[in-house]
Order: C-alpha cells, then sequence, then structure tokens
C-alpha cells in the first residue's frame, strides 16, 4: 500500500532518512531534527517526494532556521507556527496542515490512477 512517512524532532529526521529506503508519497515533518551543531552531515538528503515541514518560531531545542534550510533545499513547503519544540499550543493547526498534506498526496495517487 502507498506509505507516507511521518515524524516530530528526531523522528522526523528518521522519517527524512528512510525517504532512501522506503520511497513514500510523502513525508512530513514537525520540528524535525536537521543541521544539528556537530551533526550537519548526518542530515538525511533531500527527498524525492513532496515534503512539508512544519516548525515553531519559539522553538528552543532545535532553531526554526534548521528547517528553513532544509525546505530551501528540498523545495519543501514550510510551515512556521507561533510555538515551541513541541507545538502543544499549535497543535489543531499542525493536525489540520497534515490532513491537508495528506489529501494532497493522495490525490496525486488518485490522478495517477485515472491515467
Amino acid at each position: 500500500a502507498p506509505l507516507v512517512l511521518a515524524g516530530s524532532s528526531m523522528g522526523g529526521h528518521v522519517a527524512a532518512a528512510a525517504t532512501a529506503s522506503v520511497n513514500p508519497l510523502g513525508l512530513f515533518v514537525v520540528a524535525p531534527a536537521f543541521f544539528v551543531p556537530g551533526y550537519e552531515g548526518l542530515t538525511p538528503k533531500v527527498p524525492a517526494c513532496p515534503v512539508t515541514v512544519v516548525h515553531g518560531w519559539h522553538d528552543e531545542v532545535i532553531p526554526w532556521q534548521n528547517s528553513v534550510r532544509f525546505a530551501a533545499d528540498s523545495h519543501a513547503k514550510l510551515i512556521l507556527l507561533d510555538g515551541d519544540h513541541g507545538l502543544i499550543g499549535a497543535l489543531d493547526e499542525v493536525c489540520r496542515q497534515f490532513t491537508f498534506f495528506l489529501e494532497s498526496v493522495t490525490a496525486d495517487v488518485a490522478r495517477d490512477a485515472e491515467v
């Protein structure tokens, strides 16, 4: 069955790294642990699938600038929200964006199936 990968923080890093092996329909990451000082070289390569990155402006763990950099490199959709690393205060918006993302990547599959 078609696969979508999603993850938050280090889970986002792992999900992004897994895209090279599993060829998912898309990747949705929240406050991903990309470009961590001392480990920048371990940041996953740009995936060959649609990507959405969500990050909080006030993230105290992973700077939002790291997600901007990854999004620019991968031509990903980038959503910056008023929140910290956990984005608990913006959870409704994160869920809404995940729903939009799922609808988008599954619509692409349905369109391809019609062709």
